[in-house]
């Protein structure tokens, strides 16, 4: 068998030294990056008949340099970083890792719930320094707790992560309601409109792709209809929220609090969000866990591997 010519262009991020690249590896002549920034991409890419990526942009001109390209595979689910008319055009294939984060990114979630509604942190902190040692009080806690039992917790998107998100509300006793675009019926909660969630949710988490049509889809108004004391959780896109007019609503304290772990850009460079008592921000970790990037290395290895058998897997530009 001809031995690939493989480029990995931003290793680092799925692989920063606590895993190894041995199943890649085995398939292939490697020419590994930590980082490739849009300057580089091209010309590291020239050599390549396999591109491994995560979230460097694979443009049109990078396909067009790369005259042996034959697959490019996606250490990520999402693959708006590629330019999937231009790969198709010149017959190259593009595989992502569909399901790898759905334990990961939903306990994520449910750990900024449980930090708003428990503030763990904050009051970790502030033992840390000092004020309960020096304080006149056997119990105190900076801001107020809330139980979740019995809470609404409205979840947008019910696919794998939104579904999993969904049986832990469950689990602490929460009423789980949802959006869905799709008409699949669940027995995991209430399919209401996106306006009734909103409106009626104590906790909404989102769980749904980026698209064309719901960019910066939580806006002043859906965010005017949330109750004074709800909270909303983001650990899906960025993109998803209209962060000029969520810095106005957390200004006002119209909302009891935010937690992301997803920006529009990433990582900022100045948001005003940052730094907001009632915004809860995570540096995109939601999905890091070493179990996950694990499951993306091996389904990356086993994309390659059924490229090179013929039968292509996970392939989103057919």
């Amino acid at each position: 068998m001809k031995i690939m010519k493989i480029v990995i262009t931003d290793g680092f991020t799925v692989n920063p030294g606590d895993l190894d690249w041995k199943g890649i590896q085995a398939l292939g002549d490697i020419i590994y990056y930590e980082r490739s920034n849009s300057n580089d991409v091209a010309a590291r890419c020239e050599p390549a008949e396999i591109i491994v990526a995560n979230k460097t942009p694979i443009t049109a001109e990078v396909i067009e340099r790369a005259p042996a390209l034959k697959l490019i595979t996606i250490t990520a689910t999402g693959y708006n970083n590629i330019d999937l008319e231009m790969a198709k055009s010149k017959g190259v294939i593009v595989c992502n890792v569909p399901e790898y984060g759905t334990w990961s990114v939903s306990q994520h979630a449910f750990a900024l719930v449980l930090e708003l509604a428990n503030h763990v942190g904050l009051n970790a902190a502030s033992v840390a320094q000092g004020e309960w040692s020096g304080g006149q009080e056997w119990s105190y806690t900076k801001k107020p707790l809330m139980e979740l039992k019995d809470k609404v917790l409205g979840i947008v998107g019910l696919g794998r992560i939104g579904q999993q998100t969904a049986l832990l509300g469950k689990a602490f006793g929460m009423k789980v309601q949802y959006v869905n675009r799709s008409r699949v019926k669940t027995d995991l909660g209430k399919a209401v409109t996106t306006d009734e969630l909103f409106t009626t949710s104590d906790v909404i988490s989102l769980h749904c792709p980026l698209t064309p049509e719901n960019t910066r889809f939580v806006d002043r108004r859906l965010l005017s209809l949330m109750k004074p004391s709800a909270f909303l959780v983001n650990t899906s896109r960025g993109g998803l929220i209209n962060e000029p007019d969520l810095v106005s609503v957390l200004q006002q304290k119209s909302i009891a609090g935010v937690a992301l772990d997803v920006l529009t850009v990433e990582p900022p460079d100045a948001s005003a969000l940052i730094g907001l008592s009632n915004c809860i921000i995570t540096p995109h970790t939601a999905w890091v866990s070493i179990e996950a990037r694990r499951r993306i290395l091996e389904t990356t290895a086993g994309n390659i591997k059924s490229f090179l058998s013929g039968n292509p897997q996970n392939v989103v530009n057919a």
